[in-house]
């Protein structure tokens, strides 16, 4: 798994998921080509016409003669006595507009550089052609058009066409640099490697934010409001989690009303999950507790736990919610509620489940993209260690293009065969 695979369907992925590095590069190539086309001057060009007599029946040994090293080399002495013949060769094409009739396109920076390279190439040419010292009969070719008007593209035409080139150059190595070094990315995206890597399934999957401070935790309390699509996945967790408070808002303190909520150090935006679904359980009326116990990296819990350290403010919300923070690891010493939840972050690491606080149930939260199955496993080797069973699984941030669900698939039970069953003799004559 260090190195998976690429094909069409995952690269499309990678590039979908790094969207905003492939359009950096994008971007990047734009704004060079424009300053690049800026700098650069432009380039005129110019034509003329040669053409040849009725006897001359392959006009395509022609057009390669008029390129040619003795040709050009005439035409560069007399356009300039250091012109180098491969550098005019570069800027001279050739091309057949009739079966008798040549053009002969010339570049220059001025349009007076490009008339006098491409009249120097056409007279070089017949010249060269009609000349008694060259082997085989002369061509008896003539000037029909001398070069006249240099001509180039418009500002608004170069611009275009090397900014849109540029872009694409951009883009290329963009997506090139994604697919080379994400290909070796072994964290978890999708929902069904989540729960493939440690056989649990997924329960649900929303959207979730990490306040940076107390006072963004605290407004998390007191704001919090899921879209319906969130809303109704909070919903359907819960019944699983907690049948009946979820659906009766039963305030009894029982079995599985108490849920711990596990993270990793290494992936901040899963903290969010426990608190989330807290305030949610609140909003249905539920009579929750939000605690922050004892973690083994205190450090990823420390401005959540500064926000739980004092009670939240009188509203309609506060009635069902309480955050407090606590010391001991055991929730027998806490105040009942209807639903307690525990928010836990272990090391990435070395993660140590067994010092954290205990509940009815444990889930394990984990964002898209941001853990390993190694890391996942090895939480979920320490929850069984410690006599833990992971419930399910809850992931944040999912995806948009992630299809999959997460379900860990049950192993149908095979079916049982059928038992030969003796007819009586009349019964099986009688069907005959």
């Amino acid at each position: 798994m260090s190195e998976q695979p690429l094909d069409l369907r995952r690269s499309t992925q990678l590039l979908r998921r790094h969207k905003f590095v492939v359009a950096a590069f994008t971007v990047l190539g734009l704004a060079a080509g424009l300053a690049l086309t800026a700098l650069s001057t432009p380039l005129l060009t110019s034509n003329a016409l040669v053409v040849l007599p009725s006897s001359v029946h392959d006009v395509s040994t022609q057009v390669f003669i008029v390129t040619s090293d003795p040709v050009l080399t005439r035409a560069a002495g007399t356009i300039h006595p250091g012109e180098s013949p491969q550098a005019l060769r570069g800027s001279t094409q050739v091309r057949a507009l009739t079966s008798n009739i040549l053009s002969i396109n010339a570049e220059g920076k001025t349009g007076v550089q490009a008339e006098r390279a491409a009249d120097a190439v056409a007279n070089s040419y017949v010249a060269y052609v009609n000349s008694p010292s060259r082997p085989g009969p002369p061509v008896q070719a003539r000037v029909l058009q001398p070069a006249q008007n240099a001509t180039g593209p418009t500002t608004l035409k170069r611009f275009l066409v090397k900014a849109a080139l540029a872009a694409l150059i951009g883009f290329v190595i963009g997506a090139i640099v994604v697919l080379a070094t994400r290909r070796r990315d072994r964290r978890l995206q999708d929902r069904d490697e989540i729960a493939d890597a440690i056989g649990i399934p997924v329960l649900t999957s929303i959207l979730v934010g990490h306040p940076p401070d107390a006072p963004g935790w605290r407004k998390l309390f007191e704001d919090y409001q899921p879209g319906v699509v969130d809303a109704w996945r909070l919903r359907k967790t819960l019944r699983q989690l907690w049948p009946l408070g979820a659906d009766h808002g039963d305030a009894r303190a029982g079995s599985g009303s108490s849920l711990a909520v596990i993270s990793l150090s290494s992936d901040p935006k899963a903290l969010a999950l426990g608190p989330q679904l807290a305030v949610f359980a609140a909003s249905l009326g539920i009579p929750t507790t939000l605690v922050v116990g004892p973690q083994q990296d205190a450090n990823a819990t420390a401005v959540l736990h500064t926000a739980c350290a004092t009670p939240l403010e009188p509203s309609e919300r506060s009635r069902y919610l309480q955050v407090t923070v606590s010391d001991h690891d055991n929730l027998d010493k806490l105040a009942g509620a209807g639903l307690t939840v525990v928010v836990a972050v272990v090391d990435s690491k070395n993660p140590r489940v067994a010092d954290t606080m205990r509940a009815a149930a444990t889930v394990l939260a984990v964002s898209a993209g941001a853990a390993t199955a190694e890391q996942l496993a090895r939480v979920a080797t320490s929850a069984a260690t410690d006599g833990r069973d992971i419930t399910g699984t809850l992931v944040a941030n999912p995806d948009p293009a992630d299809h999959t669900t997460g379900r860990v698939p049950q192993l149908s039970r095979p079916a049982q065969r059928r038992m030969p069953t003796r007819m009586p003799r009349a019964y099986a004559e009688s069907r005959r």
